[in-house]
């Protein structure tokens, strides 16, 4: 699905930061940032459905953009312009800070954005750190510009597709990919992820990381519900799991298929 409902579009990966440079931060003083911080600028993002908002904080010291989300919408059905249907259907800022956890329980949390639990005029939300981009994965395709090195850039892209089916987003599309100055890829965006559906689709995953295959292995429901179980209920952690079941068991049968060569990496 290609719908641009709940896509921050790229955090308007084209616009320049308003705020200055700020001192290198590790990850855990980042989310520190992003909940304690002064807000003391906004502007509403002008891509997407959902009404992100760019925010400028400060601590004194510090003065970095982010991205603020607050759609949570429940419907008992919803139809799409493409003539699907989806019953059950939930568009949340939950997922995007459930979906950041989990990539930092299976050793991905550096492809996302740091995000965290934050209120903001009266709206319970998610706050992502804002990320300064090269482009999106749409116009590099629109553009045909080539990653200057094609294996790293696949390998990513790859981990991309695992970590997607793992969390079944089905709102993942070319527009909230982001690439980085330094040619990293950078995940956004998961507000349609965590359905209930246990299975994957097999043909997006073909190849794995080795690392992240054994974190998939070692991943229980303790540690999924540990990590992200204030923003996903028990059936939503439940199939998470199975698709996790899902994604291993494929990924084995590839090796024993085309040998461990030419899948794991």
């Amino acid at each position: 699905m290609i719908a641009l409902a709940g896509v921050l579009v790229a955090l308007l990966a084209q616009a320049p930061s308003t705020a200055a440079p700020s001192p290198s931060l590790t990850r855990e003083e980042m989310a520190t940032f992003l909940q304690t911080a002064k807000i003391v600028r906004f502007k509403p993002i002008s891509k997407g459905i959902t009404s992100p908002w760019r925010l400028t904080l400060t601590d004194g010291r510090v003065t970095h953009d982010a991205a603020f989300q607050s759609v949570d919408e429940h419907k008992a059905s919803q139809e799409f312009a493409s003539g699907g249907r989806e019953l059950n259907f939930v568009d949340s800022w939950r997922y995007n800070v459930a979906a950041f956890r989990l990539a930092e329980l299976v050793g991905l949390g550096e492809m996302m954005p740091v995000t965290v639990e934050r209120r903001w005029r009266g709206n319970q939300g998610a706050l992502s750190w804002w990320i300064d981009t090269l482009m999106e994965e749409g116009d590099r395709l629109k553009k045909k510009i080539e990653a200057p090195d094609s294996e790293k850039w696949n390998q990513q892209m790859f981990r991309l597709r695992v970590f997607a089916q793992l969390v079944d987003d089905t709102d993942r599309n070319l527009g909230n990919v982001l690439i980085t100055p330094d040619w990293q890829v950078r995940m956004i965006d998961f507000t349609r992820a965590f359905r209930l559906v246990p299975t994957i689709k097999e043909q997006d995953i073909t190849r794995c990381d080795r690392r992240l295959l054994a974190s998939l292995e070692g991943l229980t429901l303790d540690r999924v519900v540990q990590a992200a179980g204030k923003y996903l209920n028990a059936a939503e952690a439940k199939a998470v799991m199975a698709r996790r079941d899902a994604i291993v068991a494929h990924v084995r049968r590839l090796v024993a298929q085309n040998g461990e060569a030419a899948v794991l990496y």
